[in-house]
């Protein structure tokens, strides 16, 4: 399987965060994955950490790369496809950042690991 990580995910697995559902922990330990984190996961912990709303434990850039290094998670780079597909997906869900990783994971054909049940309404595989 290839998967990516939600925003809050990838925060819950470096903070060892007991948030994690056991069914998310499985996909992203088990080897056969392939499992991947999008700059706009980047992104919105940057603008969130500047705005308060995110205390992360260090810099973000070496939050991010120390996570991803530790738990082997691959860099899904942001593409125009991915860009353009955003417009393609229905309107129930307004964050940039959610709509964006959703598209990834249509252009892409991934699974998306997230708890958040607003992505249920999306032509996307959410595992949790």
């Amino acid at each position: 399987m290839r998967a990516l990580l939600d925003t809050c995910t990838f925060i819950w697995l470096v903070e060892g965060s007991p948030a994690l559902s056991r069914a998310a922990v499985a996909a992203i330990r088990d080897p056969a994955n392939s499992v991947l984190l999008s700059p706009i996961s980047s992104w919105e912990i940057a603008i969130k950490a500047r705005l308060g709303r995110l205390s992360p434990a260090g810099p973000v850039p070496r939050l991010v790369s120390e996570g991803m290094s530790r738990h082997g998670i691959e860099a899904l780079p942001v593409t125009h496809a991915h860009a353009f597909a955003v417009e393609d997906l229905p309107l129930r869900h307004r964050d940039p950042f959610d709509r964006l990783l959703v598209a990834q994971c249509v252009v892409e054909g991934l699974a998306l690991i997230s708890p958040d049940e607003a992505f249920s309404g999306y032509p996307v595989e959410t595992l949790w």
